[in-house]
């Protein structure tokens, strides 16, 4: 009965080593099958790089755009908010209506502050930011009538709720005209709509013909080798055997091809980095490009990485079977 259990062990103890055995042997074969096809790029140097420039190039014309877009919808964030609304009163508005007015306004929900500026107030203002203050000292009366300026709540600073706020406000008979300039923002959500749609459809045509180049020099592999891998199906070889070094090659195209992308992008969004801030310092703004980050990067690579393997996985599948020996 020991004998019987010791035999059992020994045997399992077997069984386990060929199961240990046969995946070690799985990875390694996949290893020498995965450096070898880089050693193959390696002696073919300018094909290979040529190959890698376009699948690099490619992938950064849409990456750039995204990258844009994204931070221009982050700058549109920060202002796709009502700041404020101005109303203009009526001039013949004595002070009692126009402090019974401040304090409907301050009780409604919708209201988080309330700042009324005089007509003289905003006169004086108007003298020091203009530069007519010469010409305004001939005027017989003051022109400008009483403003307040109201500003939202979080909760109906967006577009719409501030717009249903600005009916209402204009609906009091001390409003004469009430101001909400939201229309520059919806026109500038249009265009980043357009945009994004854009960079949809360049990043599409863009990956397309990337798969096209990679299956094409996939190909041209495959039937360079054609007498040899001939030999290797008359001698037993699998498909899956033959197709793995080819998959391995387009896997390369794609990581390298988004490494040279990620480094290109970095270099444009440096060298545009100046004109930004250029531009942000004539509105008083301090902004940076942002977006080139590990996620970005990740998704860059996991992009082209797919981009190749789909290329490869094309070519391989129709090429690669229909070698058969005679």
């Amino acid at each position: 009965m020991s004998l019987l259990f010791k035999g059992r062990s020994q045997g399992a103890q077997l069984s386990q080593i060929s199961i240990l055995q046969r995946i070690q042997m799985f990875f390694l074969s996949h290893l020498r099958q995965a450096l070898g096809s880089l050693g193959e790029m390696w002696r073919a140097g300018a094909a290979s790089l040529m190959t890698i420039g376009v699948l690099g190039l490619s992938i950064t014309l849409p990456s750039t755009l995204y990258i844009l877009v994204k931070n221009a919808e982050q700058i549109n964030a920060g202002w796709d908010q009502a700041s404020e609304i101005s109303l203009f009163l009526k001039a013949e508005t004595s002070k009692q209506h126009i402090d019974q007015l401040l304090t409907r306004i301050n009780s409604w929900p919708e209201v988080n502050k309330v700042t009324y500026i005089p007509a003289d107030d905003a006169l004086n203002e108007f003298k020091t930011l203009s530069g007519f203050g010469d010409a305004i000292a001939y005027l017989d009366k003051n022109p400008l009538p009483p403003v307040v300026l109201v500003t939202p709540t979080e909760k109906h600073a967006g577009p719409a709720a501030a717009r249903l706020l600005l009916d209402k406000l204009r609906s009091e008979r001390e409003v004469d005209i009430g101001k909400l300039d939201l229309e520059w923002l919806q026109r500038l959500d249009a265009i980043l709509t357009v945009a994004k749609e854009l960079v949809s459809m360049i990043a599409l045509l863009l990956f397309l013909a990337v798969v096209l180049i990679i299956g094409n020099t996939i190909r041209l592999n495959i039937l360079s080798k054609k007498d040899e891998i001939l030999v290797m199906k008359l001698v037993g070889a699998t498909d899956a055997f033959i197709q793995r070094p080819f998959m391995y090659t387009g896997f390369w195209y794609g990581l390298l091809g988004g490494l040279l992308a990620w480094f290109t992008v970095i270099c444009l969004l440096w060298w545009m980095s100046a004109s930004v801030e250029a531009v942000s310092a004539l509105y008083q703004k301090q902004f940076t490009l942002t977006g080139v980050d590990f996620g970005t990067l990740v998704t860059m690579l996991s992009t082209s990485v797919v981009l190749g393997l789909v290329g490869s996985m094309i070519s391989v599948r129709r090429h690669v079977s229909a070698i058969e020996p005679k």
